[in-house]
């Protein structure tokens, strides 16, 4: 007799029990904003993306390395949301839901058919699906790439179980493939080699043969002999290799895009440290949830203790899983130590302590071993499902009130900052994202302690020096605008990456303030700086043009407009491109230039207004 689950227990209803959970609970994100931390330079300011998928946009994906790293189906990924959506943030908001959805049930699936466990597989997926760190990737539309990697990793390592039962040069290439498609949406999956070896052991088990006994007929497993293991290692070589090729572009775009020279750079024995504690960290956050920020500074010193009792805790843990001598725990702890590795910073790229996006992938190795081990422990206590049941949904039920408030936080980037404020200490990074965040909602009075806080606590932070002199600018005080303008420049020497367009902003606002003071050589030069420094950097363009206007020099003029209308039309930009087409002579293209401002502009006279306060001298 064929041997049927009941039906609660069949994998179509717990999938289906997955993906409303995860959808009921996430639901909320659709309706929320961008958010001033990274969002625009994905979406809202990005050409590229904005223009949807084309050739231009496909060739700028894989030959760019913005943002400190090679993902080009991420850029494909936010540009076919723009083409969808526009800049319409629910569209976006949605593509990471369903994608996080998809990863769930994904997850279900690999472990499902990969142990045969439905109960245990659900488990895993469930706390995959609700845990509060997890809200990061999916909340922050410049995640996406988080989420993009985790897609093609499980259907990876689903592909490689179909490999494993037959293999195939057709199957191993599928897998490959998948791997591949994986590293290009983000390149921190490198471990899945080493997954790969984790999966043999266990559960797939390639790494033992069925034996059966002379005398009783009983199945054993015993460790395959070593030509066999040496060839399960050579199998994985060309994903080492994939792996090997793609830390090295890695590297090359971190570089070039100068991830590792903004901000401070920690020695080695500051980031070994930081990297002990933070796997400590991790671990309990994934028990216990609390005090999560979006991002989280890197401390200026750590007491020896502190560091002490990490690597104790590490060390201790690790010797209980061997002890254990339970192939689950083996592979779950594996599993978390390896693909949180890459992350930990012993290769610093950016300045942040650790980033609860970081768990996404990793925390499945802690959820095996939890998940796992209480199955085994009730099969041999006996503890019955009506008793096991309702303590698990018990602590799903615990986990989703939480997310649900995490989910909160990020409904604006005002809330968003504010809490990042109050759970955490000497953040300047939040503190410049609350004050940025309250000044685009037209409250600079009340971001100005915030900036003035960040500079407290960090006084070369470039941003926090900016946004005073803005300030200082909007009030009139122009030689103090001036004076932290030249701090801006001066603490961003290294011109590169994040620092080249803080240092282009505070060139262009000095040319502004310089114009207004009347002094027009000083302003061209300053504009002609922050145009260097950033090509697509549109106001700058305006504000050199309009300094070139004024001193007669109008080819110049027109050049500086157009470019800055290339990546940037406005109903002003076209404005000033027309007056200085009209005053050159070219009448025919300047009415061009004034159909075109009329036929973006909802307020016409207020364009014009703006075009005729930035020709000013």
């Amino acid at each position: 007799m064929d041997f049927r689950p009941p039906a609660w227990k069949r994998p179509w209803i717990l999938g289906l029990v997955l993906l409303i959970a995860t959808v009921a609970l996430y639901w909320p994100v659709v309706h929320h904003p961008f958010v001033n931390y990274d969002d625009s330079e994905y979406v809202t300011e990005n050409p590229h993306t904005q223009s949807g998928l084309n050739w231009n946009t496909v060739r700028w994906a894989f030959t760019t390395f913005d943002f400190v790293s090679w993902y080009p189906l991420t850029w494909l990924s936010h540009a076919l949301d723009c083409q969808l959506f526009k800049l319409n943030p629910a569209g976006h908001h949605a593509t990471n839901l369903f994608l996080h959805a998809l990863n769930v049930l994904l997850l279900y699936w690999v472990l499902q058919r990969a142990t045969g466990f439905s109960g245990r597989s659900f488990m895993v997926a469930a706390l995959f699906a609700l845990h509060p760190l997890n809200v990061e990737s999916v909340a922050w539309i410049a995640e996406r790439k988080n989420l993009l990697s985790m897609l093609f990793f499980l259907l990876a390592l689903g592909a490689y179980r179909w490999y494993a039962s037959r293999p195939e040069a057709g199957r191993y290439a599928v897998v490959f493939g998948l791997y591949a498609l994986g590293l290009m949406s983000k390149p921190l999956i490198i471990t899945f080699p080493c997954v790969l070896l984790l999966w043999d052991y266990w559960p797939l088990g390639r790494m033992f043969a069925q034996v059966r006994g002379a005398a009783d007929g009983v199945q054993t497993r015993q460790p395959i002999s070593s030509n066999a293991l040496r060839w399960l290692v050579l199998e994985k070589v060309p994903f080492f290799t994939l792996s090997a090729l793609s830390a090295y572009i890695t590297m090359i775009a971190t570089f070039a895009g100068g991830g590792m020279a903004a901000g401070k750079v920690y020695p080695f024995a500051s980031r070994l440290q930081n990297a002990l504690i933070s796997y400590a960290q991790f671990v309990g956050k994934a028990f216990w949830p609390a005090k999560l920020s979006l991002y989280y500074p890197y401390p200026d010193s750590l007491p020896l203790w502190r560091v002490l009792a990490a690597a104790a805790f590490m060390l201790a843990s690790s010797i209980m899983v061997i002890a254990c001598r339970r192939r689950y725990l083996t592979v779950g702890w594996l599993w978390f130590l390896g693909t949180l590795f890459p992350m930990v910073g012993l290769v610093q790229v950016g300045i942040q302590a650790m980033a609860d996006r970081f768990a996404y992938l990793p925390f499945i190795g802690l959820f095996i071993m939890v998940c796992w081990g209480v199955g085994e422990w009730a099969a041999a206590q006996r503890v019955s499902k009506p008793i096991l049941i309702p303590i698990s949904a018990a602590v799903l039920l615990s986990l989703a009130i939480v997310t649900h408030r995490q989910i909160d936080y990020w409904r604006d980037s005002v809330t968003l900052w504010t809490h990042a404020v109050q759970v955490t200490g000497n953040n300047y990074v939040a503190e410049d994202h609350l004050g940025g965040a309250l000044v685009a909602e037209g409250h600079s009075g009340m971001a100005l302690p915030h900036f003035y806080r960040a500079l407290k606590i960090e006084p070369d932070d470039a941003i926090a020096n900016l946004n005073v002199g803005v300030y200082a600018q909007q009030a009139g005080d122009l030689s103090g605008a001036i004076e932290q303008y030249r701090k801006v420049v001066q603490v961003t020497q290294k011109s590169i990456g994040p620092n080249a367009v803080i240092r282009a902003k505070a060139f262009a606002n000095m040319g502004y303030v310089y114009k207004k003071l009347g002094d027009q050589t000083q302003a061209r030069q300053c504009l002609e700086v922050a145009v260097s420094l950033n090509p697509r950097f549109s106001l700058a363009w305006i504000g050199l043009g309009t300094v070139l206007q004024n001193s007669g020099d109008l080819a110049r003029a027109v050049a500086a407009y157009s470019r800055a209308l290339e990546d940037q039309p406005t109903d002003f930009g076209y404005l000033l491109l027309a007056g200085a087409l009209e005053q050159d002579g070219q009448h025919a293209r300047a009415e061009e230039a004034t159909k075109a401002a009329e036929s973006m502009s909802q307020n016409l006279y207020e364009a014009r207004q703006i075009a005729a306060s930035l020709l000013k001298r």
